[in-house]
């Protein structure tokens, strides 16, 4: 009889936690058994984990052989155990020490000619195997510079089962990653960082938009664009890439791990170094935009994570999709409950939402408007109050004029509007040090008090304007956020009323458009 144990890890959602591939060989009958909680395509491995060591010129005693991937209260799937699976059957053959396997947490997939491929969510795997004190990490080749993205563990890389049994046995070595260091990841950002697909230098017009789209991500806010179709409001969405700050390394990693559990990580540069923006088809379904499947996977507004969720037509969404954003906009994160169990998804994003006013897209003006009535009340309606309450911003990009599409010099460029975009954040994280708010979007009903305090003038004018303009709860609270914003960007302490009058003008739309 003969007993061995593997460590392997399991992912659940963006997370991974280890698990214990266990084997017993014993006399019995000759049976390939595994149990665990194992999905379909984990019982598969026994054939293919039995081909692959026969063809590797081994073979399987004929003898009960036992595996068991523990702990059996968690969900197995995917093809990642299959190298585990085959190196503990081998260690508890006696192929190589059991002892050269501790410490070392294993995954990747074999072909059936005993070539180990690359399979999705090594990030989070070599993460958690450090945090559960593992030194090394035995992956396959492919996935070795994603694996060594996390610095403090061993990463070896193997191509087949063959060359992983010869390195146990230490008759060979596994190529290894060099860790990335911070160095060389600030030299691969500012090299990404170079390559700026739209300058807001290059948007004629639209000043209004422009200072908008400033406030915005000088505050992390949302930001709705109403306007005729040709009036730039694309462009500018997407040239708000070009004025936000620069990932932090944690910031880099956190949004890496989601893009490796969905298997979208580049072979030769896998570490994500720009904020994403994700540009999404108003065909999407509710599962694509915050996450679904069987298992969960993360959905649109995860892997926008840290940059711009941008839904271009608004109102051609389905209203049930829009309004499965509401909860992950307040919260920053999706909550997904399964029967077998709870996901909780990252969802930290600015969302920039564009809209035309009409099917036709020429309303107001009555000379250029085909759309009766109705049909402008039923196109709008797409769009809830609640959906609109937490839109922080909400301006209209007028038609540009030819005068203006004509103009030969150029406005700010976008370096220039981020160092001010950078000083306003620089300002945040000094006075939010010590707690996990960054900017001032993220400000909580308790925090408002002591962040956006009023004085006298201040609070007239905002009582006036919750009374006159309706204002929700909701709504006042983000005027005040937006103030604060204001007044960070222009370098003073405290709110005043100017500040307060410009956040109001940026409430002015849902009027005019919704009549609310």
């Amino acid at each position: 009889m003969a007993f061995s144990t593997v460590a392997s890890a399991v992912l659940h959602g963006v997370q991974a936690e280890i698990i214990q591939v266990e084997t017993d060989v014993s006399n019995g009958l000759p049976v390939f058994h595994m149990v665990g909680y194992l999905s379909s395509e984990v019982k598969e491995a026994a054939e293919r984990v039995r081909t692959a060591i026969q063809n590797c010129g081994m073979q399987l005693p004929p003898k009960k052989i036992v595996v068991n991937l523990a702990p059996a209260t968690m969900r197995k799937r995917g093809a990642s155990y299959d190298l585990p699976i085959a190196l503990s059957v081998l260690a508890a053959m006696g192929v190589f020490s059991t002892e050269s396997l501790r410490g070392v947490v294993v995954a990747g997939e074999l072909g059936l000619g005993g070539a180990v491929q690359k399979i999705s969510g090594i990030l989070p795997i070599v993460k958690r195997a450090k945090e559960c004190g593992y030194h090394t990490c035995i992956v396959p080749k492919e996935n070795v510079t994603e694996g060594a993205l996390v610095e403090g563990v061993r990463i070896l890389g193997a191509d087949t089962l063959l060359a992983v049994c010869r390195y146990l046995k230490g008759e060979e070595e596994l190529s290894r990653a060099a860790a990335l260091g911070k160095e060389k990841w600030e030299a691969v950002r500012n090299a990404e960082e170079l390559d700026e697909q739209i300058d807001f230098c290059h948007i004629r017009g639209q000043e209004i938009v422009k200072r908008a789209a400033e406030v915005a991500v000088s505050g992390g806010h949302n930001l709705l664009l109403a306007g005729p179709p040709g009036s730039g409001k694309s462009m500018t969405a997407k040239a708000i890439t070009s004025i936000l700050p620069s990932l932090s390394m944690e910031e880099s990693l956190e949004i890496t791990r989601i893009y490796s559990v969905l298997g979208l990580l580049r072979e030769d540069h896998p570490l994500i170094t720009a904020r994403p923006f994700r540009n999404v088809h108003h065909t999407t379904t509710k599962a694509a935009l915050v996450g679904g499947g069987n298992p969960p996977l993360p959905g649109e507004i995860s892997l926008a994570h840290g940059g711009v969720l941008f839904l271009d037509e608004l109102t051609e969404f389905q209203k049930p999709v829009l309004e499965v954003l509401r909860q992950p906009l307040e919260e920053q994160e999706v909550h997904l409950s399964r029967s077998h169990g709870n996901y909780v998804f990252p969802a930290d994003v600015m969302l920039v939402a564009a809209m035309n006013p009409c099917p036709c897209g020429n309303y107001p003006d009555p000379e250029k408007c085909s759309c009766t009535p109705g049909q402008i009340q039923r196109y709008l309606d797409t769009v809830s109050q609640p959906f609109l309450d937490r839109m922080d911003l909400c301006v209209e990009a007028p038609r540009i004029s030819y005068e203006e599409l004509k103009k030969t010099e150029e406005g700010e460029s976008s370096g220039e509007i981020r160092l001010r975009v950078e000083r306003a954040r620089a300002i945040q994280n000094e006075r939010y040090a010590g707690t996990k708010i960054r900017v001032n979007a993220r400000l909580g009903v308790k925090e408002l008090p002591i962040y956006c305090k009023l004085g006298g003038k201040e609070e007239q004018l905002m009582e006036q304007a919750f009374h006159r303009l309706h204002l929700t709860a909701r709504t006042y609270h983000r005027i005040l956020k937006v103030s604060r914003t204001i007044a960070d960007m222009e370098g003073v302490d405290r709110i005043r009323t100017k500040h307060i009058k410009e956040a109001l003008g940026y409430r002015t739309l849902e009027k005019k458009y919704w009549g609310r």
